[in-house]
């Protein structure tokens, strides 16, 4: 099977040769220690080197200082030091209670920083042989709580409820149209997206499976609505413990979850496999919090090994988180996809 061919197939549980598997997204602080432990000088090489599925292509965002699409909108009350947003700092609505006040932030127009051009160029210069996946994000929930800062988006749930919804849908209509500039540029080309929000801890849901249902729930719908009418498949991202909620994603239209946080309450491979075979697929699996930090390679290739006697298929094989950080040693990379 070529690489499209057994991502479609793992991901809609058909015989495979071997499971599909993706590397994720290392961040790029740990980049040199790859390169130098494969033996490669970019990007690209690395990829062929390990020899995985799926080619993730960035939303070419322009609006700086981040110019990433994740942190499009400015809502902290005070410019901070550091590089990436926060959900947990005042927000611009953090004492509001009205929703005809909605206006009043300065929302961005995704037409001002998203150019049809450099995302058609985006998706043309990925390699094609892969299984090219769209890292959307639109993380409407995420950047509701930094809207309010998360403490006050989680009682403005109780005491504001039209107003968190408000702004929550609002921000939704935002990624809809961005979403749309990049799925029209990508056209036929693009096979997946990755789209979420971070709705567990290590062990549970960080919000009642009604709140969900009452405010989150519809954009999330809408989103996943907006790819499968693009024909794309979609891989919907939650860290942690999120078991509660599996089957609102399978009814919502996921096709993947990704990505098994191996070590919280209830997201283990074997009770993920006992409950959801035939019903939904998986991207994750390999534990990113202890095994792939501490472990030896020997360690993780078992683990492989496991996973693909629990998934013949149906399950990416890739980290339980996207990032590959500095910490996890470059030789415990290679042992996830040397056994695949």
């Amino acid at each position: 099977m070529n690489k499209k061919e057994r991502f479609y197939a793992t991901i809609e549980r058909k015989p495979v040769d071997r499971p599909a598997s993706w590397l994720g997204l290392p961040v790029k602080e740990a980049y040199p220690a790859l390169y130098k432990h494969f033996g490669v000088t970019n990007y690209n090489e690395l990829k062929e080197k390990i020899g995985d599925d799926i080619y993730p292509i960035e939303v070419p965002f322009n609006k700086p200082p981040l110019n990433h699409i994740a942190c499009a909108f400015d809502f902290a009350k005070e410019i901070s030091s550091n590089e990436e947003r926060t959900l947990t700092a005042p927000g611009f609505f953090e004492n509001f209670t009205d929703p005809a006040r909605l206006e009043e932030f300065n929302w961005p127009n995704p037409a001002e920083h998203l150019d049809f051009e450099a995302c058609k160029k985006a998706v043309d210069d990925a390699p094609q042989e892969y299984a090219l996946m769209g890292v959307m994000w639109s993380a409407h929930f995420q950047d509701a709580c930094a809207a309010f800062g998360m403490e006050n988006a989680m009682m403005s749930m109780y005491l504001a409820p039209e107003m968190f919804e408000a702004v929550i849908d609002r921000i939704t209509k935002f990624y809809l149209e961005a979403n749309e500039i990049f799925y029209k540029a990508a056209g036929d080309k693009l096979d997946a997206v990755l789209i979420g929000n971070d709705w567990g801890s290590q062990t549970g849901l960080m919000l009642s499976p009604d709140f969900l249902h009452q405010f989150v729930f519809k954009g999330t719908k809408q989103l996943i609505d907006q790819a499968h009418s693009y024909g794309y498949k979609v891989i919907h991202h939650s860290c942690g413990s999120i078991d509660k909620i599996i089957p609102d994603l399978i009814d919502l239209g996921a096709d993947a979850i990704h990505p098994i946080q191996a070590l919280a309450a209830g997201m283990s491979a074997k009770e993920l496999q006992e409950k959801y075979t035939g019903k939904t697929s998986f991207c994750g699996g390999v534990d990113a919090q202890e095994l792939l930090v501490n472990g030896t390679p020997e360690q993780v290739s078992q683990k492989v090994m496991e996973l693909k006697e629990l998934f013949p298929t149906g399950l990416i094989i890739s980290p339980s988180h996207e990032a590959i950080l500095t910490d996890i040693p470059p030789a415990n990379v290679e042992a996830i996809f040397k056994n695949l």
